[in-house]
């Protein structure tokens, strides 16, 4: 499973989303979350399809996305989204 967090620099609920990654890693150190800057790493951000930030995306063991959250995820949405990319 992959967790992919897309954020960008002067994002304000991105600090948010960073505190609920910890949190998920917290409880679950398999679910390390890879930050990407929509600036820095564009080429990944556009591939994603990405169009806001924070964006939380998991993707499954098969490559197929499971979970996108736009915007804050909650603790919970994250968990059951690892669940199912299991």
């Amino acid at each position: 499973m992959n967790l992919l967090f897309f954020s960008s620099a002067f994002c304000e609920p991105c600090m948010a989303t960073r505190g609920v990654l910890a949190e998920v890693a917290r409880l679950v150190p398999a679910a390390a979350a890879a930050e990407l800057d929509v600036v820095r790493d564009a080429a990944e951000a556009e591939r994603a399809g990405i169009r806001s930030t924070p964006t939380v995306v998991v993707v499954g063991a098969d490559g197929a996305e499971v979970f996108r959250a736009e915007g804050v995820p909650t603790v919970n949405q994250v968990l059951v989204a690892l669940a199912k990319a299991v």
